[in-house]
């Protein structure tokens, strides 16, 4: 368990602000396996390797603690931060290091919605706000929506064989040779423009 040290107030707020990181990732990660109903905050602090009276400390109830979760907007911001031309490659090299890093990319939570009840819905509308018409505003064409759609739909599909069903080919490649293999595509629908004219 991770205890504070009061000594010096900068560092005490430096192992604060890191120990709050680490429950939001444990969170995160728990929420990206588990449904909402069957995660408890002893769970979490556990996965965290903190105590609960510190998670409760830091984020109130559980309840508190997870509408910290059903954002995107951090993840967004890093997932799409290129230029427009290098973006596809970007978002697979980002997915992927996510993963095999932190064992879960806080993007693919959206595959999980379903088993979070109402939050479920909260968690659609956030990810289509702030991650999939995030990416279509940055788009030309009068089909950016859709193309948006499709790229994000492929990258969760990547994320998927990577992550959760743990395609044993696709784990044994490199993330270079992914990435190779893979962003061709998510970039032909950034910055393919218009199908057939439209």
């Amino acid at each position: 368990m991770i205890h504070l040290s009061t000594a010096d107030p900068g560092t005490g707020r430096r192992d604060a602000d890191a120990t709050k990181e680490m429950i939001l990732r444990a969170a995160r990660t728990m929420l990206a396996r588990r449904s909402y109903t069957d995660i408890t905050l002893k769970a979490v602090a556990e996965q965290a390797g903190v105590s609960a009276p510190l998670v409760v400390k830091y984020f109130g109830t559980k309840e508190q603690l997870f509408a910290r979760l059903l954002t995107f907007e951090a993840d967004a911001e890093a997932l799409l931060d290129a230029p427009l031309d290098e973006l596809g490659r970007h978002m697979v090299v980002h997915a992927l290091t996510r993963q095999s890093e932190q064992r879960g990319d806080p993007v693919l939570r959206i595959v999980f919605a379903p088993l979070h009840s109402g939050h479920g819905d909260t968690l659609r509308a956030n990810f289509q706000s702030q991650v999939v018409s995030r990416l279509a505003r940055r788009l030309s064409g009068a089909d950016a929506a859709v193309r948006a759609e499709l790229a994000v739909g492929m990258l969760l599909g990547l994320g998927v064989m990577y992550g959760i069903a743990r395609g044993d080919a696709v784990r044994a490649a490199t993330i270079a040779d992914l990435a190779d293999r893979y962003s061709p595509a998510i970039q032909e629908l950034i910055t393919g423009g218009d199908v057939g004219g439209r």
